[in-house]
């Protein structure tokens, strides 16, 4: 329990999510940056696909938060996105992804946020038996099953890439 001691106070919020939850994921926090998917990839030792990006839009018209979390080597096509909502979807800026979730751009974890957050999930990750999501930090990470990923945000699996 030693490790716990150590987390920032962001990357230990996570954890109690976790916890909470009650999945045994351990976030643990990297000398290395894990702020790009690469960085994450490269400091973790698994592959860019394999590392869960956490993407905050905004619908245009209602002014609401959507995460998207796609795998590292996707780029999410908004326009599929978008037909799930009923609205279009514009990047979310920096004050705002940390408002809605607490979080900066870099750290940003799949759960855990200030608010809910309606949460779509790219059907890629799914292949994978084991992923990596940032924790809070740009340092901080944890694994976790894929097949735990749906029950974990409560997201709804489509395809980002088209």
């Amino acid at each position: 329990m030693l490790h716990h001691e150590s987390l920032s106070k962001s990357a230990q919020s996570v954890q109690n999510v976790l916890a909470e939850k009650g999945l045994a994921l351990k976030v643990v926090e990297l000398a290395a940056s894990t702020r790009t998917a690469q960085e994450a990839a490269d400091s973790i030792g698994c592959t860019v696909a394999q590392i869960i990006k956490s993407l905050i839009f905004k619908t245009k018209e209602t002014g609401k938060a959507i995460l998207v979390l796609a795998s590292g080597i996707n780029r999410v096509n908004e326009k599929l996105v978008e037909t799930h909502l009923g609205e279009k979807l514009v990047k979310a800026d920096a004050d705002f992804t940390r408002e809605v979730t607490g979080f900066a751009i870099g750290g940003i974890p799949p759960v855990g946020h200030k608010q809910a957050i309606e949460t779509f999930i790219d059907q890629d990750l799914l292949k994978y038996d084991e992923l990596w999501a940032a924790a809070g930090t740009p340092h901080a990470v944890f694994s976790l099953k894929s097949s735990d990923l749906v029950n974990l945000t409560d997201g709804k699996v489509i395809s980002i890439q088209g």
